[in-house]
């Protein structure tokens, strides 16, 4: 997620690392090299001459705090003033209403908002454990709402039916009285996507927003068209009472200029950015935490939550003790793919540790990734048990067999038997005391509620800036 954004202000603070002192000379350079990255990343130019202002006025005279040396306290200033640029708080969605909540949620085609709606009665579902009922209330295409009846019956939400054929007040209307009588607490409304903003449909929807008076009114926009998205953010807003943004596709998305400008354009806050095609890939919008992952220094806390929800830690208590033992088989290799990709994949945990930013790409490339990731559990799973518990087994008829059933061919599979022997003899040399040390220190770092207290792994207790 906005990678050129990181390497390229990460080359920005060149002009002042290693200085003793902060002069006018190195400052201009550095915030001529920081507007330059702003440039390249798409944001648009009311932003950018905003932010630059900011930083300028506040970095003369700039004192360096205790323990800082003088870049650091730049990018610290820079890590302020873009976090205050993007949103500066979290702002949650507001549910405080006699129930049910309407939630209302428009954009453009293709911006995902029909998969958006889906995400978020996800979110709403699992984390705050809401009981939600979503309808579609467009009424031009038959097959969002067919799109939408399928994803609720995915997600396991309730669904009210809709068709061409009626008003989309109606159906809203309808939607809400059975909510109403179900006990649902939230009615999320999708409604017609449109190809750009015209008269006749922004009168349709502004219509359709005074009828059902939604608590919450939020626009989907496709974080991958930049600066437009931040425009087309603009235009809505001044027709519809918006209260937020969901930016969608930003794990494909480089350069990161619409998440830098729509919170300054339209002056509504990101709630939520979409990183992924699945229905669990949605996350509240931490502006604090972005702006932290974008200067390259990962983002603990997000990272936290992410292991705490969808790690399986019965499971990974009983692989470190077997792992102690000095045992490791396909088995295990296969358990510990499968929760890397439930967790968004390698990409996706490098995205929010810190100082990957630094690392180059070219080393990030030789990661597994999501596809070999996935072809890797394939072949484990084309062996038999015993095949996987003894892969001394496993030679020339057998690989052939398991290359079939798995998709794959030979090649591919004495590949994934390699790298297993490299972690099989990785995890025999932490037998007995390392890994009993190890084990130690995990229990050592947790917190309250069982949550990992990162304050006791070396350089996370206080933020370090990687620069």
């Amino acid at each position: 997620m906005f990678d050129n954004l990181t390497e390229r202000l990460s080359n920005s603070f060149k002009a002042i690392q290693g200085k003793n002192k902060l002069s006018d000379e190195n400052i201009k350079e550095a915030i001529r090299e920081v507007r330059r990255s702003l440039l390249e990343a798409d944001v648009a130019l009311d932003v950018i001459k905003f932010f630059i202002e900011r930083v300028q006025t506040k970095a003369i005279g700039l004192k360096v705090g205790e323990g800082l040396n003088p870049s650091q306290a730049f990018i610290k200033l820079v890590e302020a003033e873009l976090t205050e640029v993007i949103g500066g708080q979290n702002e949650s969605l507001n549910l405080s209403t006699q129930p049910p909540a309407v939630v209302m949620v428009a954009g453009l085609q293709g911006s995902g908002k029909t998969t958006s709606i889906a995400k978020l009665a996800r979110y709403l579902k699992e984390e705050q454990k809401k009981k939600v009922l979503v309808v579609s209330a467009d009424v031009y295409r038959p097959a969002a709402i067919e799109q939408l009846k399928i994803l609720a019956e995915q997600i396991g939400v309730d669904f009210f039916p809709s068709t061409v054929d009626e008003k989309p007040e109606k159906i809203v209307s309808d939607a809400k009285k059975q909510a109403q009588s179900q006990f649902h607490d939230v009615l999320l409304v999708d409604t017609a996507g449109r190809l750009h903003v015209d008269e006749q449909m922004m009168s349709e929807i502004q219509i359709l927003q005074k009828q059902v008076n939604p608590i919450e009114t939020l626009f989907v926009v496709d974080s991958m068209t930049g600066q437009d998205a931040a425009h087309t953010a603009k235009t809505f807003s001044d027709m519809l009472p918006l209260t937020g943004i969901i930016l969608t596709k930003t794990d494909g998305d480089a350069r990161g200029g619409a998440a830098l400008s729509v919170k300054h354009i339209t002056g509504k806050p990101i709630k939520f950015m979409g990183v992924g095609e699945k229905t669990d890939a949605l996350e509240p919008f931490y502006p604090d935490r972005l702006v932290s992952r974008i200067l390259g220094m990962g983002d603990v806390l997000s990272l936290v939550e992410e292991i705490s929800k969808k790690v399986d830690h019965k499971k990974a208590q009983k692989n470190v003790q077997k792992m102690a033992k000095g045992r490791f088989d396909l088995d295990d290799m296969r358990d510990q793919l499968m929760q890397m990709q439930q967790m968004g994949g390698m990409a996706a945990l490098m995205d929010k540790m810190p100082g990957m930013g630094q690392i180059p790409q070219s080393v990030k490339n030789q990661v597994i990734g999501d596809t070999e990731s996935s072809r890797m559990v394939a072949i484990i799973n084309s062996m038999t048990p015993k095949e996987r518990n003894h892969v001394n087994l496993i030679k020339g008829s057998r690989k052939k067999r398991i290359a079939d059933g798995s998709g794959t061919d030979v090649q591919q599979v004495n590949k994934l038997l390699k790298q297993f022997e490299k972690m099989q003899k990785t995890m025999k040399k932490m037998k007995g005391g390392k890994m009993k040390k190890m084990m130690q220190q995990m229990g050592d770092m947790q917190g309250e509620g069982g949550m990992p207290d990162f304050s006791k792994m070396s350089g996370l207790g206080n933020k370090k800036f990687p620069f």
